[in-house]
């Protein structure tokens, strides 16, 4: 037995606009990745490992727990069956805002605004970025991600708004949330796997009002509770940075009585880790195995000279 607990987490399993990669790379990596887990640790739900933390008693040896963010429809259609077939657990995190089709994913909607771009420049902020196809958009696309991720709600939507009237895409913008799942997709999911709140509208909680975050954090695990007929006793912060969340987004988690939360600072879990702050290790599927070496490591096993 033991006192460590790895976490491991996903986002989507096919392609995405923000998560691009050619067809079936993404699936097939994915089902790699969850194979040499299988043979490399002992996978348990999260929530059962957060109360045995909690209450000091000892964890499986190589304990791992998988998580999956935002909602994706392809954490359905693909990973769940994947993870039944394997016979492994796993937590999904829910945005009740992506649900109702009321907010919008606006990491998704930029790739796809700037992958699909009428205009060849625009001007953003006093610069010229590319657009369209290439991988000359796809920086221009992250650059300006990484800068509205850190505004508040309302100025990131304006923003957003902003940047696709210069854009011009070709298509539907619901063809982008057509990515997400919806309430009938979220309750085939939580029959098949543990379900958890990432909020009510995927908000970066630092950046929001001390009363925005605590109404966000109870009225989220309040909908997904009451809408699918589950617990969803464990928070995932959206990014999930240290610099994403802060003391009040703590008091209101504890507040709205989630047991723990996860993050995405790398790191291993102990009796000692704070649980509203617990370390995660973020997973890309297309990467393979390749995404598993100097993570999952255990003493006297190895996993990725055999298996496919």
């Amino acid at each position: 037995m033991a006192e460590r607990l790895l976490v491991l987490g996903w986002h989507n399993a096919e392609p995405t606009p923000f998560f691009p990669s050619a067809p079936g790379v993404c699936a097939r990596g994915l089902t790699r990745q969850l194979r040499a887990v299988r043979r490399m640790g002992n996978v348990m739900p999260l929530d059962e490992a957060v109360a045995a933390l909690a209450e000091g008693r000892p964890l499986p040896s190589r304990a791992i727990a998988l998580t999956f963010d935002d909602g994706y429809r392809d954490n359905l259609e693909v990973a769940l069956p994947v993870l039944h077939d394997l016979g492994l657990p796993a937590t999904f995190y829910l945005v009740p805002g992506l649900l109702d089709r009321t907010v919008r994913p606006w990491w998704e909607t930029l790739a796809w605004g700037f992958a699909g771009a009428g205009a060849a420049v625009i001007e953003w902020r006093g610069r010229r970025l590319v657009a369209g196809p290439g991988e000359a958009s796809r920086e221009s696309m992250l650059t300006v991600a990484e800068e509205v991720k850190r505004l508040s709600r309302a100025e990131r939507e304006a923003e957003v708004e902003a940047l696709l009237d210069a854009l011009c895409p070709a298509g539907s913008e619901d063809e982008v949330a057509e990515l997400f799942l919806d309430w009938e997709g979220a309750a085939r999911l939580a029959e098949g796997g543990a379900i958890g709140s990432h909020t009510m509208v995927h908000a970066i909680l630092s950046e929001e009002p001390p009363d925005d975050q605590a109404a966000d954090l109870s009225e989220s695990r309040r909908r997904l509770e009451d809408g699918l007929g589950v617990s969803a006793a464990t928070l995932a912060y959206p990014n999930g940075t240290a610099a994403d969340y802060d003391e009040t987004t703590l008091d209101a988690a504890a507040a709205a009585g989630y047991a723990a939360a996860v993050t995405t600072i790398d790191g291993w879990n102990d009796p000692g880790t704070p649980a509203l702050e617990m370390r995660r290790f973020v997973m890309e599927p297309t990467r393979g195995l390749n995404g598993l070496r100097g993570i999952v490591r255990f003493p006297g096993v190895t996993a990725f000279a055999r298996g496919r």
